[in-house]
């Protein structure tokens, strides 16, 4: 695992996350009732101090009432204004030293405001569920909120019984005590905070496909009136698996599962072994197909191999862009190069003013990254060829599974896949503005010498 940290504020985000420590666990119990939208929480964080001596720190949690702080069990002197819980400790906490936090807080929850509306905590007309991308987690839990600073969670949630709780991981536990329930689940692998997902709401459970000894456990979580289109819409979602499995590595989590809510959502949102739709991505004709392909690859892409900071998004969405393309392409739909072709022409009738390796706050979520994003992978597929592709992609996952990097990490891997270097490629997608030619496959290198036939 190769985590690439920041000793610097992220640029896009300074005012999120904290580089003088890094996260190692969090174990949040949480109470929540869906009538008032009131929760109340406790967290313990196991952390590391950086290079030098903790005389502060902070972590970011948004408008919650702050009842109790302890660090190494001592009472520390804290502020929380404008999204930040300063937390200053009895004594410095030395350079590199193991220290534990904790935290209790209370309140009604509520999205983060940013430049794409609210993000995190959304109340629903009956529960609630959390997506965060990318700044929306200290809307309901004190967090380190920087992507590179990636931690294990066990999350505990009582609720009324009425309500199921889905989180990424495993379900470890679910205990039942007069009118409430409460639900435990364990998530192993390293997680960005932004990628801890949670809805709770009234859902009826299936599984997707039989995944057979050592194969993926594949839940859906839908309401009940919604299950005969889910159940054509999500068929192939096993064939999905197979396929990215064979074509990225080896699927880096326990389970995956999916939640259809009972609203609509203007996008699918990915979060660690977990993928959120709204209903309006379920119509009995497949119709989100495409979207289904996008959310799972990103769980190789983006949520097990993570950026080290917001600059190099494209490489969480350009990669899933791409497995679209990818599932096409094995499907029986459009080639990746037709695909190729269609975004080419697309994004050559708008403003070419977006530098794919750093697109700036504003331009991060827009549509052209994800296609230019695509293109830039299909440009190094049609470079290396296909062999040589796809060895690249299941070493990229396999080396920085669990891990962080940058667009300059990306760059360095792919080039020693190649026999000539690839700095021209690089180049033109990633650090110009102009959008360069198609990219086309380049013929396949005859592996023996031409006979006169072949050479007639």
């Amino acid at each position: 695992m190769a985590v690439q940290q920041s000793a610097t504020a992220d640029p896009y985000f300074p005012e999120h996350g904290d580089p003088r420590y890094r996260v190692h666990r969090y174990e949040i119990t949480l109470d929540y009732r869906p009538g008032p939208n009131r929760l109340s929480g406790a967290v313990r964080i196991n952390a590391i101090a950086g290079r030098s001596p903790l005389a502060e720190f902070f972590l970011n949690l948004s408008e919650f009432k702050v009842g109790r702080v302890r660090v190494d069990g001592r009472q520390p002197h804290y502020t929380h204004r404008g999204g930040r819980l300063r937390i200053r400790p009895a004594k410095p906490v030395r350079s590199g030293a193991a220290f534990t936090v904790e935290v209790h807080w209370s309140g009604n929850p509520k999205p983060v405001n940013s430049p794409w509306g609210g993000l995190g905590w959304e109340e629903l007309e009956d529960g609630a569920l959390v997506a965060s991308q990318p700044i929306g987690a200290p809307s309901w839990y004190p967090c380190n909120d920087r992507p590179a600073d990636k931690a294990s969670y066990q999350i505990s949630v009582t609720t009324p019984s009425a309500y199921a709780v889905v989180a990424g991981g495993r379900l470890l536990t679910r205990t039942t005590r007069a009118s409430t329930t409460t639900w435990v689940y364990e998530q192993a692998a390293p997680t960005s905070s932004y990628l801890v997902g949670l809805v709770i709401g009234k859902y009826q459970t299936v599984l997707l496909g039989d995944p057979g000894p050592g194969g993926v456990p594949q839940h859906g979580h839908i309401p009940a009136h919604l299950l005969p289109e889910f159940s054509r819409d999500f068929a192939r979602q096993p064939r999905m698996m197979d396929l990215f499995q064979e074509l990225f590595g080896a699927y880096p989590f326990e389970e995956y599962a999916v939640v259809v809510t009972d609203e609509e959502l203007d996008v699918p949102v990915e979060a660690q072994g977990l993928s959120l739709f709204g209903a309006n991505h379920v119509d009995g004709a497949r119709g989100s197909e495409r979207l289904v392909a996008h959310e799972l690859a990103h769980q190789w892409f983006g949520n097990s191999v993570s950026i080290a900071d917001w600059r190099h998004i494209w490489l969480n969405e350009g990669f899933a862009k791409y497995a679209e393309w990818l599932w096409s392409e094995r499907s029986g739909g459009r080639s990746a190069q037709q695909l190729a072709g269609a975004a080419h022409r697309l994004l050559s009738s708008q403003a070419q003013d977006l530098k794919l390796a750093d697109p700036g706050r504003k331009t991060m979520f827009d549509d052209r990254l994800y296609e230019r994003g695509g293109l830039a992978v299909h440009a190094v597929r049609c470079a290396l060829g296909d062999d040589a592709f796809f060895r690249m992609l299941r070493g990229w996952t396999g080396l920085h599974r669990g891990g962080a990097v940058t667009t300059a990490t990306f760059t360095a891997h792919a080039n020693r896949y190649a026999d000539e270097p690839l700095d021209d490629v690089f180049d033109a997608w990633l650090y110009r503005t102009a959008l360069p030619a198609l990219p086309t496959p380049v013929p396949a290198r005859p592996s023996h010498p031409p006979t006169n036939a072949e050479s007639a």
